[in-house]
Order: structure tokens, then C-alpha cells, then sequence
């Protein structure tokens, strides 16, 4: 069927491949204009939420034949599991960035926290379950002893460790970690400028808690900065520098489930695709890599062994985290993937990209043939947004925010 007209804006689309690792905000006038769906989409966005798929080499359903190079959609019925809620109003933007958005649901309390970043600021809004009740919070980054900052912030995102709750910020000159509110900066690491050329940008992204005491931040140069976390106080010390990766980091990811023997606990992505699989301990370990393939991997999950990434080319490949082999690849979207989130209790992977579309995935195995299988359940279109965050926001993965370019507020469903 022929698409309907989409209204464009004036939104550039930022850079991407080798220069995605340039850090890149809200474009200028002379940008070129935005135009969502210029090109046919993948035949992936027409098919009905419900619909199964099979691919030969590692991706099964539940009875499909599979046909070699492709995949065949499996009828199932349609249903709608998700519904648009009143969304939360903004008072800046969200910048163009991977993985812009951050959902934080405070234990024992009826609040969801939510964080995007703009510039040299993140914003913190604090809404009842409801969505109503919102109070908001901005904050600026700071370079050590100073007030504030002009550097660009990269990523914000709440760890959530057994004794404590940080939220995180990265930046072009450094990291910062506050209380779970942004009321009080405990700890300040400068990244090292000096080493660098003039020519090559500087910056810290990715951002992820391991083994119940770590925070792992990734750098422009390829290293992965782990800081010990005590239980309380400012005493936050960096305890190992992984540097296997010789680009810039891009997403990390713990294990969100239960991993299987020598599965790992830990993967990092760069700039080119690769990724490293890290056993976490009082040293972490390389337990292996999964090679590039020239195309950037923009955000990367673990869960239960299974590493899901999303990529530029608009694909989420599944991958054994113990073997680096690929289980599946999937056409998911018609552009760049900018947000992946896994739902821990449930198995379900949402995915958001530049084509303004967001797809909710069914992981599972086959407890037969331990084969990974994957369903799709659901899509939305959110019409003219380049989508730049989308997180689910409970366990269970029963609702979902999303948060997209020079977009002064937060969807729910």
C-alpha cells in the first residue's frame, strides 16, 4: 500500500558512519531538511504487529518453514498490546543522540524519573505513576571546581546498585556522578585531553552498572573506565581501564537476566561494530569478540547469554554471547538504529531508530533445541520524529517512553 504523506521539519539528520563518533546537538539553520520515508521502507514496517518470523541459520518460530537467504512471515493474530498515554512536557529538547533517554523507577515509591540530554544540560522529570504531579530538574555539567560547563554532555543515565542509586552523566571533558536527584555531585573524573590530537574529538559515552559494585564508561579512545562504587560516600576510585576496543565506544550493557556458564556479563560496542564480551570480577576478563562487519553497532543488550545490537544499516542482530555467533539478523527498521532496551522479566526488545518507528520484540529460547527465537508484538509510528531514546518503564516491559530529535517532550505508552 502507498504510504500517506508525512509533514517534513527542519531538523537536520546528524552525522553518521565514521562520524558518528563526533558528537553532534540540535543542527543549525543551514541543515538540510528532514524528510522521513523519502524511500521505501523495509517490507518489515508493513507487516501487521503479531506476525512471527523465521530466518534460516539460528532464527526460529513456532512451526514456520524457513526459506534460505530470507525471511517468512508467519501469520498470527493481530492485537494491540500498547496504548498512547498523556505525554510529559519538556522544557528543552532532546539532542541527537544514541540512547537519549533514561528511565529510573525509584524502589517502593509510585514515581518514574526520566532523563534527556540538550547541550551542556540534562533534564530530570519526576512524574507520578500516572504521568501526572511532574516536577522537572536541570542541571548543567560541571568541570570540577567550576560552576558550569560549556561542554557538551553525551549521555545521562541512573546505575542502579545495590546500596545506592548514581545518576551519570558523560561529557566532552569528563564524567560526572550525583545522587539519584542531581542534587549533589559525588565524584568528578577529568578525561585526559592532552593525549589526543587538536583534530580528534574528546568524549566520554556508554554507561552501565556490573557485578553490583561497578560503573563501566566508555571513552572516545576505545577504553572502558571502571570505577569502584562503595556503598556510601565520595570514595569512588577507578580500578581498571579495559582497552581492547581501538574506536569509540558507544553503548555498554550488563547482563540483564541469568547468563549461562562462560556466557559473560558484560559487552561493549564502538564505532565500527565490534564488540567484546567481559566476564566481570575482581578483574574483568576478555571472554571473547565479535568482529565488525562496516557498520556502526549504536546500542547493544545482554540478556539470559543472548547479545541483542542494533546497527546503522537499520539491523538488530542476536548473537550467543559465550560463542559470538550469529543467531539472527533482522531487518528491523529503514534507518539508523538509535535506542535499544531489554525488558529483564519478559524477554521483550524495544527498538527505536531515525525512521520515526519503534518495534516491540519477543525474545525467547526453545527449550527443545535451545534456539533463540524472536516475535515481533508491536509498532509505533511516531509521525515526523527522528526517535533518539526509547526505554521500557517497569521490568516487565508493559510500558514504554520514547524521546526524539529537537522534540520538547516524552511519549508514553
Amino acid at each position: 500500500p502507498r504510504l500517506p504523506p508525512y509533514p517534513t521539519r527542519t531538523s537536520a539528520i546528524p552525522p553518521r558512519g565514521a562520524e558518528a563518533s563526533r558528537l553532534h546537538g540540535n543542527a543549525g539553520p543551514g541543515a538540510p531538511p528532514l524528510r522521513h520515508h523519502a524511500a521505501p521502507p523495509s517490507p518489515w514496517l508493513r507487516r501487521a504487529p503479531g506476525r512471527l518470523w523465521a530466518a534460516a541459520g539460528g532464527l526460529h518460530g513456532r512451526g514456520p518453514r524457513s526459506r534460505p537467504g530470507g525471511l517468512e512471515p508467519v501469520p498470527a493474530p493481530s492485537r494491540r498490546m500498547y496504548r498512547k498515554e498523556k505525554s510529559i512536557q519538556l522544557k528543552s529538547s532532546s539532542a541527537a543522540l544514541y540512547n537519549n533517554l533514561s528511565v529510573l523507577r525509584p524502589p517502593g515509591r509510585p514515581l518514574l524519573c526520566f532523563s534527556t540530554v540538550h547541550g551542556p544540560g540534562v533534564t530530570v522529570v519526576t512524574a507520578a505513576a500516572d504521568g501526572l504531579g511532574l516536577t522537572h530538574r536541570q542541571l548543567q555539567a560541571k568541570e570540577g571546581g567550576m560552576a558550569v560547563s560549556t561542554s557538551l554532555l553525551t549521555q545521562a543515565a541512573w546505575c542502579v546498585l545495590p546500596s545506592r542509586v548514581l545518576l551519570v552523566l558523560t561529557s566532552q571533558k569528563g564524567i560526572q556522578m550525583y545522587e539519584s536527584d542531581g542534587s549533589i555531585m559525588v565524584y568528578w573524573h577529568a578525561l585526559d585531553i592532552t593525549e589526543h590530537p587538536p583534530a580528534q574529538a574528546v568524549f566520554a559515552r556508554g554507561i552501565a552498572t556490573a557485578g553490583g559494585r561497578f560503573i563501566c564508561v566508555g571513552t572516545s579512545t576505545g577504553q572502558v573506565l571502571v570505577f569502584d562504587i562503595p556503598p556510601k560516600g565520595t570514595n569512588i576510585t577507578v580500578s581498571e581501564v579495559l582497552e581492547q576496543h581501538r574506536d569509540a565506544i558507544t553503548d555498554i550493557a550488563a547482563e540483564l537476566g541469568q547468563a549461562p556458564d562462560g556466557a559473560g556479563d558484560l559487552v561493549t560496542a564502538d564505532d565500527t561494530g565490534a564488540l567484546c564480551v567481559w566476564s566481570v570480577g575482581e578483574e574483568f576478563a576478555l571472554l571473547g569478540k565479535i568482529p565488525a562487519f562496516g557498520c556502526t553497532c549504536s546500542s547493544v543488550k545482554l540478556w539470559h547469554g543472548v547479545v541483542a545490537a542494533g546497527y546503522g544499516n537499520g539491523q538488530i542482530r542476536l548473537y550467543e554471547a559465550a560463542t559470538g555467533l550469529l543467531r539472527a539478523e533482522i531487518n528491523a527498521h529503514a534507518r539508523w538504529i538509535y535506542a535499544l532496551d531489554l525488558a529483564p522479566q519478559t524477554g521483550k526488545l524495544l527498538s527505536g531508530a531515525e525512521d520515526s518507528f519503534v518495534h516491540v520484540w519477543q525474545l525467547s529460547r526453545n527449550p527443545d533445541t535451545d534456539d533463540i527465537e524472536i516475535e515481533h508484538r508491536h509498532a509505533e509510528c511516531v509521525t515526523d520524529t527522528q526517535v533518539c531514546g526509547a526505554r521500557f518503564c517497569d521490568p516487565e516491559g508493559s510500558s514504554f517512553a520514547v524521546t526524539g530529535y529537537d522534540l520538547s517532550e516524552i511519549f508514553r505508552y
